[in-house]
C-alpha cells in the first residue's frame, strides 16, 4: 500500500503542514502547486527534502483559490481548467527535476477532486492538462470516479486511493466538508480504517454500512491536526499487520 499526503501547503510566511515530518513516514507526497496553496519556495523545499527521502513527488492541482484553500465549487471553462492544471505541473516538474527527481503522478485537490468524481467534462479537462504537460503521469482518484475513466481512456496509469480521515457516504463517495462527520477525528478510527482498506478491502460508512473498497494508495491529510503522530501510527499499523508500505508501482 503507497501511503501518501498533502504537502508544501504553505505560502509566504504562513505554514499549515509539517513537511518533514509527514516525509519521515509517507511514500508519496501530494505537492500544491500555488493554486490552492504553495509558492515557489514551498515547492522547492518540499522537492528537495522528498527526493532527498525517496519519496515520490506528485503534483496536487487545484481551482485557482488561495482565499478558499482550494475547497470552494467554482466553474472553469474546460480550455482555461486544462491550461491551469499543465501549468501548475511544469511549475512543479521544475523544482522536483532541479532536486533530482520528477514528478510521477498527479491528483486533484478538494473541490477539483471532488466535482472530478461525476463531472465528465472536468475530469477531461483535467486530464487534457495532464496530457498537455507532457510525460506518462500517473492519476490518483477515487475509484469509479469519472476521473480515472478518462485517465485510462488517455492511456495513463490509474491509482486507486483510499482516505483514512475521511467519512465515506453509502455510494463510495466522500462525505462533503460541510457536513457532520465528514472527517474522522478518533486517531483510534483513523489507524482501524486503514488496516480495513489494506486487508480487508471494505470501510463503514456514514449509515454504519460495509463498502467495499479497492485501493492502492491510502491518504491522511497533512492539514489534519497531529497529521505527522497520525500518519506514523497508520504506517505502523499496516505494517503490523503484514503489509508492505511503498510507492506505487
Amino acid at each position: 500500500m503507497d501511503l501518501n499526503a498533502d504537502l508544501g501547503e504553505g505560502f509566504g510566511r504562513w505554514t499549515l503542514t509539517d513537511d518533514e515530518a509527514l516525509l519521515a513516514c509517507v511514500t508519496s507526497a501530494n505537492v500544491a502547486c500555488g493554486f490552492h496553496a504553495g509558492d515557489a519556495s514551498v515547492m522547492r523545499r518540499v522537492c528537495d527534502s522528498a527526493a532527498a527521502r525517496g519519496v515520490r513527488i506528485g503534483a496536487q492541482v487545484s481551482y485557482r483559490d488561495l482565499a478558499g484553500f482550494g475547497r470552494r465549487a467554482m466553474d472553469v471553462p474546460t480550455a482555461e481548467l486544462a491550461a491551469e492544471v499543465a501549468y501548475q505541473i511544469g511549475a512543479l516538474r521544475v523544482f522536483a527535476e532541479a532536486a533530482g527527481s520528477r514528478v510521477g503522478y498527479v491528483k486533484p485537490h478538494g473541490a477539483l477532486y471532488n466535482r472530478t468524481v461525476r463531472d465528465d467534462e472536468q475530469a477531461a479537462a483535467v486530464i487534457e492538462g495532464v496530457r498537455l504537460a507532457g510525460g506518462d503521469l500517473a492519476v490518483l482518484g477515487l475509484p469509479g470516479s469519472r476521473l480515472l475513466v478518462r485517465a485510462a481512456q488517455a492511456g495513463l496509469a490509474v491509482v486507486e486511493e483510499a482516505f483514512a480521515d475521511r467519512a465515506y457516504t453509502p455510494q463510495g463517495t466522500l462525505v462533503p466538508r460541510g457536513e457532520p462527520g465528514a472527517v474522522v477525528h478518533d486517531a483510534d478510527e483513523v489507524v482501524r480504517r486503514s488496516v480495513g482498506f489494506a486487508v480487508d478491502r471494505y470501510v463503514t460508512g456514514a449509515d454504519g454500512g460495509r463498502i467495499p473498497v479497492v485501493a492502492r494508495s491510502l491518504c491522511v491529510h497533512g492539514d489534519t491536526p497531529g497529521a505527522a503522530a497520525l500518519a506514523r501510527r497508520v504506517r505502523a499499523a499496516l505494517e503490523e499487520a503484514g503489509v508492505a508500505v511503498r510507492a506505487f508501482a
